[in-house]
């Protein structure tokens, strides 16, 4: 079966996980666990490279 070329591209960088969150042990005062919300830089955040067309026009 040949492969589906309707899926765009996926960052090698984060593998299509664009935006993660991480504990960080520590708990707010009503029990809920503090957070800590990251996102791919090489991607920022889309889950997608940067097309050719844009890198080629920065300086």
């Amino acid at each position: 079966m040949p492969a589906s070329t309707s899926n765009p591209p996926v960052c090698r960088d984060c593998g299509g996980f664009p935006v993660v969150s991480i504990t960080t042990g520590a708990r707010h005062r009503d029990g809920t666990r503090v957070l800590l919300r990251v996102v791919c830089r090489a991607c920022n955040g889309t889950g997608h490279p940067t097309p050719a067309a844009v890198l080629s026009t920065r300086r």
